[in-house]
């Protein structure tokens, strides 16, 4: 089984915490399964779950080279330099990333409202970016675009190898089938 999920800002991608925060099991209903490309507690979009280990280890390990589509809203207008930097590669504390795609693109049309908002700051603007990654670091795209000087604001993963978000609504889950036939995110 293979279930695709719009994780909501502040909401843990596992089934359990501790804490008493939000996680997986608030949302999806279904047994069994875990999750096969997690987001981090902040960051918004796709994660995948599957009760299948094999088809989890494809879609998780680094080793495959799985793309994953990001879009990343960040402070100020990156520059031709900045997305160069982005693309070649960012070194960071735990070393030099691998490359990345990266472009500037329009805020998407189909975009929800998020709670709580992102913080607004009247003089300086934004921008989106459009962000593929084949890795998977902890809090990578954040620390990529903080290194070239663009701090992420909000991120929502888009796509993970050939599974898409689609139409799906914060909070939204729905049983995929293992392989995609649209890539339409």
């Amino acid at each position: 089984m293979l279930i695709a999920f719009n994780k909501p800002f502040d909401v843990l991608c596992q089934f359990t915490d501790s804490a008493g925060r939000r996680t997986l099991a608030d949302f999806v209903t279904v047994k069994d399964v875990y999750p096969a490309g997690r987001l981090d507690y902040d960051s918004e979009g796709l994660p995948l779950l599957t009760d299948e280990g094999s088809l989890q280890k494809r879609i998780a390990d680094p080793g495959h080279r799985t793309k994953k589509i990001y879009l990343a809203q960040v402070e100020r207008i990156p520059d031709d330099k900045a997305l160069a930097l982005l693309r070649r590669g960012v070194k960071l504390k735990d070393g030099t990333t691998a490359p990345a795609g990266a472009k500037l693109v329009e805020e998407p049309e189909w975009l929800w409202t998020r709670e709580p908002p992102i913080r607004y700051r009247r003089d300086i603007p934004t921008a989106w970016l459009e962000i593929t990654l084949t890795e998977g670091r902890n809090r990578q795209i954040r620390r990529m675009t903080a290194a070239v000087g663009h701090p992420t604001l909000l991120l929502i993963r888009v796509s993970i190898g050939e599974w898409v978000l689609g139409s799906l609504r914060p909070g939204e889950w729905e049983v995929r089938r293992q392989r995609e036939s649209s890539s339409r995110t």
